[in-house]
């Protein structure tokens, strides 16, 4: 029997991939990629040439069945998403199930995940915080958002740019203009960016400069009275 590797990719730099990494992505038989075109080219970079197979959220459960079955069968793989930790709001926690529910044995790497970096480039409190992955686009997002607001904790979260006025305006109605948040775009990329403030003060920025990249938002918990 073989092992499943979860290995972690950059999130922007491709200098960011660990030695680690490198390693194990050359020594499995088979790379299960959430998008083979955009792992080729990580692949290409390092002069790897392991074999990919698909694996996304749209084919998981179909071709779970015939991944486990390689596995059990000794074919070692690596199963990375576009950027950062498998299974972090990418594919990767059913085949986790799946692999330890046939006694397949596991190993997660350490690595890249925009999580991190944007919690403590911050400055909000991360002794304790929580990470609340995409908030639903309708269903159930009412009732998420009035959880955050609650929230002693930091909350940490992913938005896209084309709901990110969206969500910092229901959550100015919800927390108020004077709650801390913190809203980092393109960790790592060329034009990564941290904005800082109020949510009123970081609404008027994202007014004035249209939201461009990838975002994760850091919100400050709630002050509980004494």
């Amino acid at each position: 029997m073989a092992k499943l590797y979860l290995v972690p990719t950059p999130i922007g730099n491709l200098k960011d991939i660990t030695l680690r990494a490198l390693e194990v992505l050359k020594e499995v038989d088979v790379i299960l990629a959430e998008d083979t075109r955009t792992s080729k080219k990580l692949l290409q970079h390092y002069s790897i040439a392991t074999p990919l197979q698909s694996h996304h959220m749209h084919n998981e459960h179909a071709t779970l069945p015939r991944v486990i079955d390689q596995l059990a069968s000794g074919v070692s793989m690596a199963l990375v998403s576009d950027a950062g930790t498998p299974a972090i709001s990418d594919p990767g926690f059913l085949l986790v199930r799946e692999a330890i529910k046939n006694q397949i044995p596991i190993e997660c790497l350490p690595g890249p995940t925009a999580v991190i970096p944007a919690l403590v480039l911050s400055g909000l409190p991360n002794d304790r915080f929580i990470f609340e992955g995409f908030l639903p686009p309708k269903k159930g997002r009412q009732s998420r958002l009035e959880l955050i607001a609650a929230e002693t904790r930091t909350v940490v979260f992913y938005d896209s740019p084309h709901k990110l006025l969206k969500t910092l305006g229901q959550l100015e109605q919800l927390c108020g203009a004077e709650r801390e948040v913190s809203v980092s775009r393109e960790l790592t990329k060329l034009y990564e960016e941290t904005i800082r403030g109020s949510l009123k003060e970081v609404i008027r920025h994202f007014e004035n400069t249209p939201p461009k990249g990838e975002f994760v938002v850091c919100l400050a918990g709630i002050t509980k009275k004494k």
